[in-house]
């Protein structure tokens, strides 16, 4: 009864109190509700209504009756209009329905390991796709191009500008898009919400608030589009450049997450360049920047996504994979000389570090745990004080390895006293469970500490057996605490990856 009281003359809200009286002005008039029950029900229209006009405001929804797509490069992913509804906002796991232009290219049925997703638009001063497209097979293996798929969603209202771009790309990368490893793909302008009349916060002029609103749009649906063809999802820019090998060290860091929980892997500082996701999570993160389109830019939206699914923290790795390398910005073609100066070309030394147990009798300080000197994750140390003779530090593989390398580092460039100034550096074999803890029953020396570090090479060739046991020793007490950096450790053959279990007393 209210709802058709309230909907036989329309109304368009403006604000909350006029929304609050009209729907009080009905309950007045209306005694066909028992005054128990008027509450929750109040509730509950109250929210569909404000839901109902923040998106008619918006313009949101859109007009099922706009002209029909018919150009032959368009097949049809499905057959539905796309609707921004009340219903699909209540649905964040299920994909945005939108029916794409296939360019060139299309998708294989079995998933792969890796996509990489790359938005473009016309630039008014030069144009970096078809760089970051060749940078991007040539620094792969063949092994590694077979478990990845690059996405171009070409994100331009500009049709004739589109068909050559695609044509120029079709030729240069031929067969690459026969292998099912490149796809173009268009969201047709039918599809975005009104770039019009759009909040200026910030104080943004109108213009450069439009180009960010629609590039969280063009994410939105390139992001849409991938969810489905691989495990993982890696955005780039369109004018990036690879380092050598990149999923191989991608697929390094992944392994050495097992067991712990992440929603963004940093491989860049900069921008929207190589941020790693599951692609579980990218119906989430598209429906996110759809419905906070024109609040903020793209970066920034990714920092809220991240905290609301409880990643408090950066997880941010080096060297960089990735650089930046367009000196024109798509936006007015302003100069951008942004560069990420962790970025290294061969990367591919990133170490092994595999799966184990970490333990310390050495007093850890605050939250800075063992764990974090066997990360490579930036900014990530162990911390430790009042060392004595005799104490350790002591990793435990799951599984005896053969190891080709190790490098270990202490202390920082703002705490370079916090080294070890007297230690050594063991191995040993035959783990088990004593009265003190976890530890291998012998060990061989390979070394000492000089100046804080130890870098020791084939060490396969000078140790008779499998290696079960890293044992960092303090040889003589100090006064100072122990900053560990890093921990890296090679193998010299691949290794069978279980799930790392961190321990630490």
């Amino acid at each position: 009864m209210i709802i058709l009281c309230i909907f036989d003359d329309p109304v368009i809200l403006i604000d909350t109190n006029a929304t609050m009286r009209l729907v009080w002005k009905a309950v007045e008039k209306t005694r066909c509700f028992r005054k128990r029950s008027m509450l929750p029900f109040l509730g509950f229209l109250i929210t569909f209504l404000l839901f109902f006009n923040l998106y008619m405001d918006n313009e949101y929804v859109l007009d099922a009756e706009k002209r029909k797509l018919g150009e032959t490069l368009m097949q049809t992913s499905n057959s539905d209009r796309y609707v921004h509804s009340f219903r699909d906002l209540s649905n964040f796991s299920a994909n945005i329905n939108v029916t794409y232009r296939y360019l060139a290219g299309i998708p294989l049925t079995k998933k792969k390991f890796l996509t990489i997703g790359l938005s473009s638009v016309k630039r008014k001063r030069g144009n970096y796709l078809l760089e970051t497209i060749k940078s991007i097979f040539d620094q792969s293996s063949y092994e590694e191009l077979k478990e990845i798929v690059v996405v171009v969603h070409l994100a331009d209202f500009d049709l004739a500008w589109c068909e050559n771009l695609v044509q120029e790309i079709s030729r240069k990368f031929a067969h690459h898009i026969i292998a099912g490893r490149l796809l173009v793909i268009q969201a047709p302008e039918e599809y975005y919400p009104s770039l019009d009349g759009l909040k200026r916060n910030y104080n943004d002029p109108d213009d450069r608030v439009r180009f960010r609103s629609k590039q969280n749009v063009d994410y939105a649906f390139l992001l849409n589009f991938c969810t489905n063809l691989s495990h993982f999802y890696m955005m780039l820019e369109d004018d990036v450049r690879c380092s050598r090998n990149f999923l191989t060290v991608l697929k390094k860091v992944i392994t050495s997450r097992e067991g712990s929980y992440w929603v963004m892997l940093e491989f860049s500082k900069l921008g929207y360049i190589g941020k790693l996701y599951h692609s579980k999570d990218l119906p989430r993160l598209a429906h996110f920047l759809l419905m906070f389109y024109q609040e903020m830019p793209c970066d920034w939206l990714l920092i809220h996504f991240r905290g609301l699914l409880a990643q408090r923290d950066v997880i941010r790795f080096k060297p960089s994979l990735f650089q930046h390398m367009g000196y024109y910005s798509s936006y007015k073609g302003a100069e951008n000389k942004l560069k990420d100066d962790d970025f290294e070309e061969d990367s591919i030394d990133i170490p092994d570090n595999p799966p184990a147990s970490l333990y310390t009798n050495i007093n850890v300080f605050e939250n800075y745990d063992p764990t974090k000197a066997y990360s490579s994750v930036v900014d990530e140390y162990f911390w430790g004080k009042s060392l004595c003779t005799g104490d350790f530090f002591l990793i435990i593989f799951n599984k005896a390895t053969k190891i080709s390398r190790i490098k270990i580092v202490t202390g920082t460039d703002d705490r370079q006293n916090d080294i070890l100034h007297h230690g050594a550096l063991e191995v040993g074999q035959r783990s088990m469970e004593t009265k003190q803890g976890w530890q291998c029953m012998s060990y061989i020396t390979l070394g000492e500490f000089k100046a804080g570090s130890i870098e020791v090479g084939k060490v396969d060739h000078k140790i008779g057996f499998d290696i079960e046991c890293v044992r960092i020793v303090v040889t003589a007490g100090q006064s100072e605490w122990l900053i560990i950096r890093t921990i890296s450790l090679w193998t010299a053959q691949p290794t069978n990856h279980f799930k790392t279990d961190y321990i630490f007393k």
